[in-house]
């Protein structure tokens, strides 16, 4: 099989596993064996009509004596029954094997597709934060949820029945040449030729409308994310229209897309069985005026039929999956690419403890070559249990250097240390078990308080007294237990039943839950008022001596108990400041 997407498909073969491939195995050996009995069904026609028409000259073939012996037979038309008792034996048996297929098939596909979708999910959770910032969520949903079911549907659905077309084509073939060379021969010729030409003229509107569809279903799941995600902002803007539009402008050109590849696929089918039919018809015109009988031509002319009967839809078929699979190349090659993504082996992480010191040395970020430095030549040393606060302009680089710290950015230059160890790729994944992270805008599952105090923990295995102990903590468990269901509470998409301030501290719980060693708060506390603040502060502050906090504020009060400040500059540049030397500049 040549086609554009070949290599692609000889990727995806690499990405099964062993279990899938034995499965894919075993399945080419049913094909197989489907068209083998497809090839003796067509052929059981010729004894079969020959029997119904002239059993005396069936009597006289030498290879029915065997049967005729066996069933004790002394008249030719006793051979009608057990003959047409065997031909329906074999038809059914035919159908019984070709359903066993398509089960097999479909139930083999929709396998593969499950775990194409879930090794993407899988890897790009993975990926690090580098790479997450710079690829639109939308493209990832699209790939993982509409793109997968596109390959399913039109790359592996139609790649097994292109297979399976394929070995039928040949087995029908096969008997064709047996019953007629001549025929089979006209046959080959003239409707590969048919079917050729329909590859070749379709190829660019195939190409066209695949890169169509690719780019379309994904804007279709970025103005659902934008316009649903920021309902409250579309509401009071009256942004309806827009967002509306904007889905509009993608839905059409890709339902136009995919209706045309359908109608590519499909529509040859109607004129091949015409022609067909009207070869049957040449045919049997020929040999009654070559004088041949028409008891002699019967049996012929009836395999003939039922060859072609089978053959033309399985050239359709083969067709219309080729068709199928050249539509779809554009978001194939979008899922391999994902597919494709290396994740780190995460069993054998070094051993990273902080008893002593965090170091920056040298250190300058910035995301890619072409972008500005965020910051650059940073020092800084943090000590265990320090308490650091951060300020500075917006833009000056605090949250991209925090994001530093916690190991989601690797620095572009300069070095990150632990207690004496340089964090590579797989040291700073080992260094984020010791932190806990609550940013300004907080995310909450659509679940209970519970559950999003225990973020990630599988329900059954939540620590409900430990969830108890960090609601304390956060200052939000006397609030939380005055509610009907308490810790059960469902919070709603992104927290939207519950308020600003409740969000955060239902976060800050989160942190708590975790009970790390290092602690970073990215304006965490800027939705709560200054007594909650002042609260929540000083519960950090008892709640482990040895804790290192990191907080980054606007609000100077908010930093009032830090051991000290550093403010960073729009420059990169950074200071070491006491509080009380901000508050008298």
């Amino acid at each position: 099989m040549v086609f554009e997407g070949g290599s692609m498909l000889k990727k995806l073969w690499a990405q099964l596993s062993k279990r899938r491939q034995r499965q894919f195995w075993f399945l080419l050996v049913l094909m197989t064996i489907s068209s083998v009995v497809e090839v003796i069904s067509i052929g059981a026609v010729i004894p079969f009509l020959g029997v119904i028409t002239s059993p005396e000259q069936v009597y006289q073939y030498q290879l029915m004596q065997p049967i005729i012996e066996i069933l004790d037979l002394n008249k030719p038309k006793q051979l009608i029954f057990p003959v047409t008792v065997i031909f329906i034996i074999m038809v059914l048996i035919s159908s019984i094997i070709r359903l066993s297929l398509l089960y097999v098939m479909t139930r083999l596909s929709f396998a593969i597709s499950a775990d194409l979708s879930i090794d993407i999910y899988r890897k790009t959770l993975h990926q690090s934060y580098l790479t997450h910032i710079a690829r639109n969520s939308s493209e990832v949903i699209n790939s993982v949820v509409t793109k997968t079911s596109a390959v399913t549907h039109q790359v592996i659905i139609p790649t097994l029945v292109l297979i399976s077309s394929t070995i039928l084509i040949m087995g029908i073939m096969i008997a064709f040449l047996a019953i007629d060379p001549t025929i089979s021969i006209a046959i080959i010729a003239g409707f590969g030729s048919l079917y050729g030409v329909l590859i070749h003229y379709t190829r660019a509107s195939l190409k066209e409308n695949s890169e169509c569809i690719a780019e379309k279903s994904t804007i279709m799941i970025k103005s659902l994310q934008e316009g649903l995600g920021g309902i409250r902002d579309v509401l009071i803007n009256k942004s309806q229209k827009f967002y509306c539009n904007l889905y509009r402008n993608a839905d059409l050109p890709l339902r136009r897309a995919t209706g045309n590849n359908i109608l590519i696929s499909s529509s040859p089918r109607y004129f091949m069985e015409a022609i067909g039919t009207i070869f049957i018809a040449i045919f049997a015109y020929v040999l009654i005026e070559n004088d041949v009988g028409l008891v002699e031509s019967i049996p012929l002319l009836g395999s003939i039929a039922l060859a072609a009967q089978r053959l033309l839809p399985a050239l359709q078929q083969a067709y219309g999956s080729l068709s199928q699979i050249r539509g779809v190349k554009a978001s194939f090659k979008d899922v391999m690419e994902l597919l494709e993504y290396q994740v780190d082996d995460q069993r054998n992480l070094p051993l990273v403890s902080f008893k002593k010191e965090i170091l920056i040395n040298n250190a300058g970020f910035r995301y890619t070559k072409d972008t500005p430095w965020i910051f650059r030549n940073i020092n800084l040393r943090i000590g265990r249990g320090e308490n650091i606060g951060f300020i500075g302009e917006t833009g000056s680089g605090k949250s991209t250097l925090i994001d530093v710290i916690m190991g989601l950015l690797p620095l572009t230059e300069g070095e990150l240390i632990i207690d004496g160890l340089v964090m590579g790729d797989k040291g700073r994944m080992s260094w984020q078990d010791h932190i806990a992270h609550v940013p300004q805008e907080i995310y909450l599952s659509d679940g209970t308080v519970e559950e999003n105090i225990a973020f990630g923990v599988l329900k059954e295995s939540i620590n409900h007294k430990k969830v108890e102990q960090a609601a304390k903590q956060a200052h939000i468990s006397e609030l939380v237990e005055g509610w009907k269901d308490q810790y059960k509470t469902v919070v709603g998409e992104c927290g939207i039943k519950i308020s600003g301030g409740q969000k955060q501290r239902v976060g800050l719980a989160r942190a708590f839950y975790k009970k790390t060693d290092v602690l970073i708060l990215d304006e965490a506390t800027s939705a709560l008022d200054s007594v909650t603040e002042k609260k929540v502060i000083n519960s950090i502050r008892s709640f482990d001596k040895n804790m290192t906090v990191l907080v980054i504020a606007h609000r100077i009060t908010t930093l009032k108990d830090c051991d000290r400040i550093i403010q960073i500059s729009k420059n990169g540049k950074i200071h070491s400041k006491l509080y009380e030397n901000l508050i008298n500049k």
